[in-house]
């Protein structure tokens, strides 16, 4: 078989990967499967806690594999995981930040540690089962990353640190399908995996406690401090500044004639700043470590959507070039809980122009 219909394809046990892997074969790749394993749970100190990237998931990953007759290889990426996955989390929160590690996991591991297996492999192509499109634009001579057929589904948000040699290489079987043409094949497939739920928490967060992660892994305690309202004046006492994001309300502990959200966090005084509602807007923000990829990086400002957060509707703004890689984002109408560490995802309709990190916002 040509070297060119071969393919390494990314199985987490889940059934989006085993259906794009069997996509693949049905369309006659030479495939190869491979397991990320990204921590052991005696890592992230949960005992025998079902996380994903549990031995259950490389089983069920192993069983697809084995029922298409194709290699199958579990590839240990703990050590590099620890340090640009988790760590960065930890320090960003620290940091009075909001991490996104899904995005960081798409970057290094996903794709930059997949990469390199693939090529020694003399594999051409890395598969995976996001939900999302790749075409190639023959006017710009670029590739374009579009939204997923399937609103409901649409990972573009996580994936728009892709690079253009990398989109040249990516295939995303699933970007045409809804979820439930997904889980048919599965079932007429005999996966194992047909019915298995998605996982929905941060991989080596599964109980949501991410505090509580961060102590068990730094084995530090972080100290309680004082909510102040937007004058500087105490509002009550906190359990710890990492526990806290911008635009939170539940969960407070304040006694207050009206609702109260989170606005702020100064880390080194280990202050939280609660308001009301309508304080949480923001006009624009400034991002960093900007990829490009159905344009290249622009020298004057541009009009298009973008959006803050994962599940949000894209909203008009300009978009100033301020240095490479930097950009001020200028919504037309204020935005909320916009937050530093999360990603702004800039949109043309259905594709993705590009995107970075939030490092500050204005009021």
């Amino acid at each position: 078989m040509q070297y060119g219909k071969s393919a390494l394809i990314a199985m987490s046990g889940g059934v989006d990967s085993s259906v794009a892997a069997c996509l693949m074969v049905r369309d006659g790749y030479r495939c190869v499967g491979a397991t990320m394993r990204l921590y052991r749970n005696s890592d992230i100190g949960l005992g025998q806690y079902h996380t994903c990237c549990s031995q259950k998931d490389m089983d069920d990953a192993g069983d697809v594999a084995f029922q298409l007759d194709i290699p199958y290889e579990i590839l240990d990426f703990t050590s590099a995981f620890k340090e640009q996955v988790i760590e960065k989390f930890i320090r960003v929160y620290e940091e009075g930040g909001t991490p996104n590690p899904c995005i960081d996991c798409n970057r290094y591991m996903k794709f930059d540690k997949l990469f390199a297996f693939a090529d020694q492999s003399n594999l051409s192509y890395i598969v995976t089962g996001h939900y999302a499109r790749i075409r190639y634009d023959a006017a710009s001579g670029r590739y374009v990353l579009s939204k997923a057929a399937d609103p409901d589904k649409d990972q573009s948000y996580v994936l728009y640190m892709l690079t253009q040699e990398q989109l040249k290489r990516i295939r995303f079987p699933l970007g045409e399908m809804t979820k439930a043409e997904v889980r048919n094949i599965a079932r007429r497939q005999g996966f194992c995996n047909s019915q298995k739920h998605d996982s929905q928490d941060i991989c080596f967060v599964p109980d949501g406690d991410y505090a509580g992660f961060m102590e068990r892994y730094t084995g530090e305690n972080y100290p309680e401090g004082d909510f102040l309202d937007v004058s500087g004046r105490v509002a009550g006492r906190h359990k710890g500044a990492v526990r806290y994001t911008i635009g939170q309300r539940k969960g407070l502990g304040i006694a207050a004639g009206e609702p109260l959200y989170v606005l702020g966090k100064n880390m080194a005084d280990n202050t939280v700043t609660v308001g009301r509602k309508e304080l949480l807007y923001h006009t624009a923000l400034t991002a960093s470590d900007v990829n490009w990829i159905s344009i290249p990086e622009p020298k004057e400002p541009i009009r298009c959507r973008a959006k803050t957060r994962y599940r949000q509707e894209e909203q008009w703004a300009t978009v100033y070039p301020e240095s490479p890689g930097r950009i001020r984002v200028v919504f037309d109408a204020p935005q909320r809980a916009v937050t530093p560490g999360q990603a702004v995802v800039l949109y043309d309709g259905g594709d993705v122009v590009g995107g970075g990190t939030i490092c500050s916002v204005e009021a």
